[in-house]
C-alpha cells in the first residue's frame, strides 16, 4: 500500500489527493486526483497614460533654445529672461517709430500723438514717409482731427525746418518710411535720420512673424540704435513667437502692443503678468476643449 501511494504521488505530484485505496485481487488499488487550478481573474486593462504636462509655449514656434530660457511662460520667468519697460516720451528726444514696410508704424504713431493730445499735450508729428501712396495723407487724417501740428520731412531741408518748429519741451513724434535693415543703402538712409533728428528709435514690429525672421529683424536694428519694441496686431495674433523672440535677441524692452484699430484704445501696456496670460490661455482653452470632447 505504501509502495502504491508513493508511486501515484510521483506520477501525479505531491499534491495529489488520495481519495480511496482497495485491496484486489492482483493487488493494490489506489485512486488520486489533484484539485483543480483556481481560474485566476482576468487582467485588468492598463491604466490610461497620464495627460502630457501642458506646454504652453510649445504652440508658439520658439525655438528650443529661447523656451529654455522662458520655462513655462510664467510671470516670473517672463520677469527674469525679458525686458520690459516704458515708452520714451518723446520730450528729451523725439521718438522715431522704426521697421520695415506694413509694421503698422502710421497707424502707432496715430494711437501715441492721441495719448499724448488726450493728457493735454501738443505734440509736432514729423512724417519722412513721402515716397509710399497715401502715408502722408493717412497720417494727416489723424492730426486733422487731433487739431495737431503735421510737418513733412523727405528732404535735408524740410526736416531741417520741422525740427526748428518744435517748441521747447515739446513731444515730437517721427513716423519714418518702411525700412529693410539688411539693405545696406536703407540702413544708412535711416541711420542719417537718426542722427540727425537725435531721435530714440522704437522698433515696431507685427506680431506673426517666423521667428528666426524677427529675431534677425529685431537684431538688424538694435545695431541702429532701436532699444524698445512695440509689437503690433496682437490682436489678431494666436502665435506670439516672433514677439518674444525678437525681444530676446535684440536684447529690445518690451513697452506696450497694438491691440486694436482704435486711436483712443488701441494700445495696451505689455507687463509679465498680461504676457503670460496670452502665452497660457490658448493653450488652457485647446487643453479644455479637448477634455470636453472626451
Amino acid at each position: 500500500m505504501a509502495d502504491a501511494m508513493a508511486e501515484c504521488r510521483q506520477a501525479l505530484g505531491p499534491d495529489a489527493l488520495i481519495l480511496s485505496t482497495r485491496r484486489t485481487a492482483a493487488g493494490v488499488e489506489v485512486t488520486a486526483a489533484l484539485e483543480p487550478q483556481e481560474e485566476l481573474p482576468p487582467p485588468l486593462p492598463p491604466l490610461p497614460a497620464a495627460p502630457a504636462a501642458p506646454d504652453p509655449l510649445g504652440r508658439h514656434n520658439l525655438p528650443t533654445a529661447m523656451r529654455a530660457r522662458l520655462g513655462a511662460g510664467g510671470v516670473s520667468a517672463l520677469a527674469a529672461a525679458l525686458r520690459f519697460g516704458a515708452l520714451p516720451d518723446g520730450v528729451r528726444q523725439p521718438l522715431a517709430l522704426v521697421g520695415p514696410p506694413g509694421a503698422g508704424k502710421t497707424l502707432s504713431c496715430a494711437k501715441l500723438a492721441t495719448r499724448l493730445v488726450l493728457v493735454g499735450a501738443s505734440p509736432l508729428v514729423v512724417t519722412a514717409d513721402t515716397q509710399r501712396a497715401g502715408a502722408t495723407e493717412q497720417i494727416a487724417a489723424f492730426t486733422r482731427v487731433l487739431g495737431i501740428p503735421l510737418a513733412l520731412a523727405g528732404t535735408g531741408a524740410q526736416l531741417a525746418a520741422a525740427l526748428g518748429r518744435r517748441a521747447g519741451g515739446q513731444p515730437m513724434l517721427l513716423d519714418t518710411a518702411g525700412c529693410d535693415p539688411f539693405d545696406p543703402a536703407q540702413a544708412e538712409q535711416l541711420l542719417a535720420l537718426l542722427r540727425v533728428t537725435d531721435a530714440s528709435p522704437l522698433l515696431v514690429l507685427p506680431a506673426g512673424l517666423d521667428p528666426e525672421e524677427a529675431a534677425e529683424t529685431a537684431r538688424a536694428f538694435a545695431a541702429l540704435g532701436a532699444r524698445h519694441l512695440l509689437p503690433t496686431r496682437l490682436d489678431g495674433a494666436r502665435r506670439l513667437g516672433g514677439v518674444l523672440a525678437a525681444a530676446l535677441a535684440g536684447p529690445l524692452a518690451l513697452t506696450e502692443a497694438g491691440t486694436g484699430p482704435g486711436v483712443a484704445d488701441g494700445l495696451t501696456p505689455l507687463t509679465p503678468a498680461w504676457l503670460a496670460e496670452r502665452l497660457t490661455s490658448p493653450a488652457r482653452r485647446v487643453q479644455a476643449a479637448a477634455q470636453e470632447a472626451a
